[in-house]
C-alpha cells in the first residue's frame, strides 16, 4: 500500500512536492488543502482540494501532511498546530529560529502521538548534513556556507508580505573575495555582511509608498537587517521577463587541520546548482516524508529533524540495493 501524502497549500514549492511525488513508486498524493476557496484553485493532479477548515475530517486518511507554508508567519503555527492531526514535516528556515520551533512542535507531535519533521531542504537540510559529516571529520576546523546567486523562496515570500508589495524576488549572491579566500584555505573570519549581498526586485501596487517599502525590506531583522540589501522597483512586464526563474545553490566548506601540529591542511566542499528552488527542495521534502512515515509506523513520536534520520529511511531501495549500488 502506498503512503498517502497531502500537501497544505499549493504555492510553488508545493507544486515542487506534487511533481517529485510522480516520481516515487510508494507514495501518492491524495488531496491538497488550502486556505483559499477550493473551487477556485486548479491543480496538476486529479486528486480533492479542499478547504483548510475540513482538514480535521482526513485525520485518518493522510499518512503524512508535507507543510509547504511560508516559514515568516505560517509555518510557526501551522506546523505545531497540524502535528496534532497528522504526521507532518515542514520546511522552516530561519535558521535563528529552528529552537524555538523545535520545542514547539516536539511537544504538539508528542502529545499526538506523530512524528514531525522540521527545516527539511537544502540549507537547512542537506547542507545542515554537510557541515555535521564535517565537522565529525575534520574536528579542529571552521565551517563557512555561502548562498546563491540565486533566489531565496523564504525571503521573497517575506518581501511579498509587506504592505504595497504586489509582487518580489529575492536574491542571495555570495561576496567573491570571501568565497575564494575560504576555498583558498585561508580560515578567515568572516561577519555576516561580508560574505553575503542581497538583492530585492518589487513590483509595488499603485500609489504604494516605495520609500516605506525599502526601510521595511532593509530593517527587517533576521532576514535583510545583517546584509547589504539593495532594493528595485521594476514594472510588473519586467519584472515578468526577467525574474521569472527560481534557480539557486550554494557551498558548504570545512577548512581543518590535522597531524601532531597542525601541518596538513583541508578543505571539504559541498555544492549545489539547483535549476529550480522549489522542485529541488519539493524533492527533499519528499524523501524525508517517506522517512517520517516509517518512524511513524515503528510507533515514534515527536519531532525530528535531517540529524536523525539515517539514509536508509530515505530511499526507496532495500538495504541490500544499497550495499550493491551506493555503497
Amino acid at each position: 500500500m502506498k503512503t498517502r501524502v497531502g500537501i497544505l497549500g499549493y504555492g510553488n514549492l508545493a507544486k515542487g512536492v506534487e511533481l517529485a511525488l510522480r516520481r516515487t513508486t510508494d507514495m501518492e498524493l491524495t488531496a491538497v488543502f488550502t486556505r483559499r476557496d477550493p473551487s477556485s484553485l486548479k491543480i496538476a493532479s486529479d486528486v480533492p482540494v479542499v478547504s483548510v477548515s475540513e482538514v480535521e475530517a482526513w485525520k485518518d486518511r493522510i499518512d503524512v501532511m508535507i507543510l509547504c507554508g511560508g516559514s515568516a508567519t505560517d509555518l510557526p503555527k501551522q506546523t505545531p498546530y497540524f502535528a496534532r492531526f497528522f504526521n507532518v514535516i515542514d520546511s522552516f528556515d530561519t535558521h535563528t529560529d529552528i529552537p524555538a520551533h523545535f520545542e514547539a512542535v516536539d511537544t504538539a507531535a508528542r502529545e499526538s502521538g506523530h512524528i514531525a519533521m522540521i527545516s527539511v531542504g537544502w540549507d537547512p537540510g542537506l547542507f545542515s548534513l554537510m557541515r555535521a559529516y564535517a565537522a565529525a571529520v575534520l574536528p579542529d576546523g571552521k565551517d563557512y556556507t555561502f548562498w546563491g546567486k540565486g533566489v531565496s523562496q523564504g525571503h521573497s515570500d517575506a518581501v511579498r508580505r509587506i504592505p504595497g508589495v504586489k509582487n518580489a524576488k529575492q536574491y542571495t549572491i555570495p561576496v567573491d573575495a570571501a568565497l575564494e579566500a575560504v576555498r583558498n584555505g585561508e580560515m578567515p573570519e568572516l561577519t555576516t555582511r561580508e560574505k553575503h549581498t542581497r538583492e530585492v526586485f518589487v513590483v509595488a501596487e499603485p500609489d504604494a509608498d516605495h520609500s516605506a517599502i525599502e526601510t521595511a525590506i532593509k530593517e527587517m531583522p533576521k532576514y535583510f537587517s545583517d546584509y547589504d540589501t539593495t532594493v528595485h522597483f521594476i514594472d510588473e512586464e519586467t519584472f515578468l521577463r526577467d525574474h521569472s526563474g527560481m534557480a539557486h545553490g550554494g557551498f558548504v566548506f570545512r577548512s581543518g587541520v590535522t597531524g601532531a601540529e597542525d601541518e596538513h591542511r583541508h578543505i571539504m566542499e559541498f555544492s549545489l546548482k539547483i535549476d529550480s528552488n522549489p522542485e529541488f527542495t519539493g524533492s527533499v521534502l519528499t524523501a524525508y516524508a517517506r522517512a517520517a512515515f516509517r518512524l511513524a509506523k515503528m510507533g515514534q513520536s515527536g519531532c525530528r529533524t535531517v540529524f536523525d534520520i539515517a539514509p536508509a529511511l530515505l530511499l526507496e531501495m532495500d538495504e541490500a540495493e544499497m550495499r550493491a549500488h551506493l555503497l
